[in-house]
């Protein structure tokens, strides 16, 4: 199912990215956007012993962060100008062990309101068959206009 969105800034590609480049935990991590689209975000992440556990696959933690990061950048394609988003909620399921060397995490709206937005992000690894499902995410997140840093 593809969901056409409109977009209410025409700059939000830059908005977005500089807003994922100030997270300092998505740098810790490793991560990068490689897609952006209205409504659609895909990060990933290189394994390294910072995002593992202790069995050497992707941490738990390390992957609902990108996860999550994937919904919030997808919803924040679509916010306008001067507009923020904070996440109120996510449930993340880990389906199996996500295996190195990479993981990816495809963000991408469910639906759009002037207050909240839902979101869900399928995260793969790469397997023996490619890309193989081992995590999946919803969230919430929630429209401010400005946050407010103390």
């Amino acid at each position: 199912m593809t969901t056409e969105f409109k977009v209410s800034n025409p700059d939000y590609a830059r908005v977005v990215r500089e807003s994922f480049a100030k997270q300092g935990l998505m740098a810790t991590l490793g991560a990068r956007i490689v897609a952006l689209e209205p409504g659609s975000c895909v990060i990933e992440m290189p394994h390294a012993p910072g995002v593992s556990q202790q069995q050497g696959f992707f941490h738990g933690g390390a992957i609902g962060a990108i996860a999550e990061a994937a919904t919030a950048c997808a919803a924040y394609s679509l916010m306008p100008a001067r507009a923020e988003l904070l996440t109120v909620e996510y449930k993340l399921n880990l389906l199996r062990a996500a295996m190195p060397p990479t993981l990816r995490a495809e963000g991408r709206v469910l639906h759009a309101g002037k207050t909240l937005t839902a979101c869900r992000a399928d995260i793969h690894h790469w397997g023996a068959n490619g890309l193989e499902p081992c995590a999946l995410l919803q969230s919430t997140l929630m429209r401010v206009e400005t946050v407010s840093r103390r």
